[in-house]
């Protein structure tokens, strides 16, 4: 589980004296954290790795753009922080699928399903994301 990974983690940069890993996977579990008590109100929970993946992609979205940001306002210093952080949060996420391999995926869905039109790429869409969701 990717919770476990993220814990361990935390424990192996503490007992290092890594103090900008401890403070990115500590960073990570409160996210989660506040995901759990979210969820808690829900009728359905979902998936635990799912939930976590989703949570870990907000963040990663989240330090590109404050790098970007940061890169374009001149703070060099700032933006390497939230590089450091983004390294540690993409060390969690799932492989991700190369641009040819998912070509490959929608070509085959598309066969699949007959979509033939933009009007049947909803379901394309969606057929890859039940299959492939954490993947793309």
């Amino acid at each position: 589980m990717i919770r476990d990974d993220v814990k361990a983690a935390q424990i192996s940069a503490m007992k290092a004296g890594d103090k900008d890993r401890t403070a990115a996977t500590r960073a990570i579990l409160a996210k989660i954290k506040d995901k759990d008590i979210e969820l808690r109100t829900k009728d359905s929970a979902p998936d635990d790795d799912a939930m976590i993946t989703d949570v870990l992609q907000k963040m990663a979205k989240q330090r590109r753009e404050s790098i970007e940001m940061f890169e374009s306002g001149g703070r060099e210093e700032l933006a390497k922080g939230e590089k450091m952080e983004l390294g540690v949060i993409e060390e969690f996420l799932p492989a991700q699928l190369s641009e040819s391999d998912t070509a490959a995926l929608i070509d085959g869905i598309k066969a699949e399903l007959g979509a033939d039109s933009m009007k049947d790429m909803g379901r394309v869409m969606g057929e890859l994301k039940k299959r492939h969701g954490t993947e793309i």
